[in-house]
């Protein structure tokens, strides 16, 4: 019942290096979140950063947009190291990075990446010269730069020039599509200008942020039939709660299965209070549902129906979700492989045996009028059957009795 993640061929044959993380070139994609603390609160910044590694994130990137910013990275990266966290920090930069990087020596050298939006590096006659001067910085310091175009903060010069010459067309196009064109070739056209700057081809990571699940397929399918620079995809301002969740998937998972994307982000608008870290959970399962990745063992559970009219499966589902997730840190430690585990809690005899049968492990509660026995079954077969007020506790310690016989030691000869 071991599951392997399927072979999507990546269409960046380019590798880059973002600290110790590999992006493009076949290495699996990784995911990416951001910090919402004031950066110049180091204590607060640091914890949360502390948090978003610890629920997965490979990459965090990080606002840097003021002096009291800038200076308050070094520290960061300081705190985090006597953590044990040495997640890659990437610096977040618009419209004065080129100043806060030459003010700030120290933040240059302890950022892994820097994230430059073409337009906001500066207008008119500004804009190259401070252009040219952050991706001097990179060179200087040999940090990869990520060239992030976003819709909303496109170089007007550029999209009015392509609306001027769109408009003399005898078959123009819509503006929606002049403006998908815009945002590829601010990415291409910037890209080639920092080579020209001396930047090198694998040190270059190309994204193209829109807010419209459309807008992203159609301009990511254009970037990669015309580059092979690592792409970081995501859709920016994808909303709250389901809408954002649902948005991000649609449009990610079409491209992903196109084997378009080597890095990804889900951009939660969180809730008041909420919790950061839920971007980087739903990234983790976009990718694990997808068979691309594996982060954290499987619940598969089904969803109710008249046969089920206890809440025992759905309390028992959430119970072992909830226990896989507060153990993976040390399983992950501890095992080889128990990521890929999946585990079966089902609500009935209609497909509750089968399914169990298909996971390493897994559970048949009994439905409404059935007798109030509950099976379980490893890796294909009945091992026991539960019965009794215990159910879930003694289902938790089959969980954990598996996991430590099924899965080999890291570090055992």
């Amino acid at each position: 019942m071991h599951r392997t993640p399927m072979s999507i061929t990546r269409r960046s044959s380019v590798q880059v290096s973002v600290g110790a993380i590999r992006v493009g070139g076949g290495a699996p994609i990784v995911v990416q979140s951001m910090t919402n603390t004031d950066t110049a609160d180091v204590e607060g910044t640091a914890a949360q950063v502390q948090a978003l590694a610890r629920a997965g994130s490979e990459l965090v990137r990080i606002t840097v947009n003021t002096s009291e910013a800038a200076a308050a990275i070094a520290p960061i990266r300081e705190r985090l190291e006597r953590a044990g966290v040495g997640v890659p920090l990437i610096g977040d930069f618009h419209f004065n990075g080129h100043k806060l990087l030459r003010e700030h020596p120290d933040c240059a050298a302890a950022l892994a990446k820097y994230r430059i939006n073409p337009g906001n590096v500066g207008r008119g006659s500004k804009r190259d010269p401070q252009f040219a001067e952050m991706i001097e910085a990179a060179c200087r310091y040999d940090k990869p730069v990520r060239i992030g175009v976003n819709w909303g903060s496109l170089d007007s010069d550029l999209l009015t020039r392509l609306m001027d010459e769109n408009s003399a067309r005898t078959d123009p196009l819509t503006a929606q599509e002049v403006t998908r064109n815009a945002v590829a070739l601010s990415a291409l056209g910037s890209a080639r200008r920092a080579e020209e700057l001396g930047l090198a081809h694998d040190r270059i990571i190309l994204s193209a942020k829109v807010s419209g699940v459309q807008d992203l397929i159609a301009i990511y399918r254009e970037l990669a039939g015309r580059c092979d620079y690592p792409l970081h995809l995501g859709l920016t301002e994808a909303g709250m709660g389901s809408k954002g969740i649902v948005a991000s998937t649609a449009g990610m998972a079409v491209l992903l299965q196109e084997g378009i994307g080597d890095t990804i982000r889900v951009s939660l608008t969180p809730a008041p209070g909420g919790d950061r870290s839920q971007e980087v959970i739903v990234a983790q399962e976009i990718l694990q549902t997808m068979g691309l990745r594996a982060f954290a063992p499987l619940v598969v559970a089904c969803p109710g129906c008249g046969r089920t009219t206890s809440t025992l499966f759905q309390q028992l589902a959430q119970r072992i979700q909830s226990h896989i997730r507060a153990r993976m840190p040390h399983w992950r430690r501890e095992y080889a492989g128990v990521e890929d585990m999946t585990v079966a809690v089902m609500g009935c005899v209609v497909n509750g045996p089968g399914e169990s049968k298909h996971a390493n492990i897994g559970i048949s509660l009994p439905g409404t009028g059935e007798r109030p026995v509950a099976p379980v079954y490893e890796d294909g077969e009945k091992t026991v059957t539960l019965k009794g007020e215990r159910i879930a506790e003694e289902f938790q310690e089959i969980v954990e009795q598996y996991v430590a016989r099924r899965y080999a030691r890291l570090g055992d000869a």
